[in-house]
């Protein structure tokens, strides 16, 4: 077994060779990737920074002579990410380890997110307290935080890496023994006002022989399975909780991006689209909504998570988007309509009740869908179980074709 231990050696020389000293005794090969760019190695790499640099797109010397720190971390990224990326295709590589500030954090995460699910991946990390989204992003890299600065050895940092070298080391000499079954696999997004619906559909496509993975829409979510859709780990996509598109067009905090719902359009993979939750944009704590909302409907989920009534207006567009995303699909598609409402907070009575909203959502859909897209209108809340079947029922037909 192999760990890359990716790590600026000009720099930190001496806690990553502890790392490696840690690993080696628990019988496990190391290969150190360095990707410092100030200064010589305090210990010798496996793959020298020069070596990374290339595989970034320019040279070390290319690098010192600008001294731009942004400009050679984005490049030593990159070298890192091919560097490690060609170790585990060659089958030299079972995990990898980092160890550094928020300028090595920044490699080595660029690194372990160019590997596939499933491959162990551990920071230790300063700052890996804060905000780590965008250092893990859709990948399972795991976060260490460091507690003190990792500058020279003492008890605390010894104890601190040693546990994270022990860990790694549990990670890659221990075989999970992980059954993966031979099933077609259906991606479904769903949120906690939609999670009736996703059960019901969930448990029907598993009746009938199909592996399901759930994806939390909550931004990264959604990312996450337009990842693995683009990598053919999904065949299939019940996209029930499109909410998304209403924090991406709208301005909430739990937006996918722009390219949400194009992962399977452009492979070709059988989707039911539907519209679950759009009926909410999503902020924080209710004091930090902007105050262009102030007179808008709220309704707060808990201290942390206030969420927005979506208007006529936004709907109508939020539809055209979603209508020529999935316009764009290459295989089978169709779009459902919950006429009753679109999650548990747009049923009749609840906060965010609006036929006006919905209305205008599905008249948008309506018309901006082509021909070739299937249309499912059910007078049904998106969580009653008649519309979690149907829609699981059509993409059921979708795959069976496919086969």
């Amino acid at each position: 077994m192999t760990v890359a231990v990716v790590g600026t050696l000009d720099t930190k020389g001496e806690e990553i060779g502890f790392a490696r000293d840690v690993l080696t005794a628990q019988g496990v090969d190391v290969h150190l990737v360095d990707v410092g760019v100030m200064g010589d190695p305090e210990i010798e790499p496996d793959t020298p920074a020069s070596a990374v640099a290339e595989a970034g797109g320019t040279t070390l010397d290319a690098l010192q002579e600008a001294g731009d720190r942004g400009e050679a971390m984005e490049a030593m990224g990159d070298g890192a990410a091919a560097v490690v990326q060609k170790l585990h295709d060659d089958g030299e590589l079972d995990g990898v380890l980092g160890l550094g500030g928020s300028g090595n954090t920044s490699i080595a995460t660029a690194a372990m997110r160019s590997l596939p699910v499933g491959v162990p991946k551990l920071m230790v990390s300063t700052v890996a307290s804060g905000d780590t989204e965008p250092y893990v992003g859709t990948r399972d890299i795991a976060m260490m935080y460091s507690v003190a600065d990792i500058e020279g050895l003492n008890q605390l940092s010894r104890t601190v890496i040693a546990n994270a070298a022990l860990a790694m080391a549990g990670m890659v000499t221990n075989d999970p023994d992980v059954a993966v079954p031979d099933k077609p696999t259906i991606g479904i997004t769903m949120f906690g006002v939609t999670t009736p619906c996703v059960q019901t559909a969930r448990e029907w496509l598993e009746d009938r022989g199909y592996e399901t993975i759930v994806f939390h829409a909550t931004g990264t979510g959604g990312r996450a399975m337009e990842n693995l859709i683009e990598e053919g780990v999904i065949d299939g996509v019940l996209d029930v909780t499109t909410t998304e598109w209403a924090d991406e067009h709208v301005g909430g905090v739990l937006a996918a991006g722009p390219e949400r719902l194009d992962a399977a359009a452009e492979t070709g993979v059988p989707q039911v689209v539907s519209t679950g939750a759009l009926d909410m944009v999503n902020f924080g704590p209710r004091e930090t909504v902007p105050e262009e909302f102030e007179d808008r409907t709220f309704h707060v989920h808990n201290p942390q998570v206030t969420l927005m009534r979506t208007t006529p207006e936004e709907n109508a567009e939020i539809g055209r988007i979603i209508a020529e995303k999935v316009n764009a699909a290459t295989g089978p598609a169709s779009v459902a309509l919950p006429l009753g409402g679109v999650s548990m907070l747009d049923d009749e009575g609840e906060d965010f009740y609006d036929p006006e909203a919905d209305a205008a959502l599905f008249e948008a859909l309506r018309d901006h869908l082509d021909d070739d897209v299937d249309l499912l209108e059910l007078e049904a809340n998106v969580n009653d179980e008649s519309f979690a079947v149907a829609v699981a029922e059509q993409l059921d037909e979708y795959m069976q074709s496919a086969d």
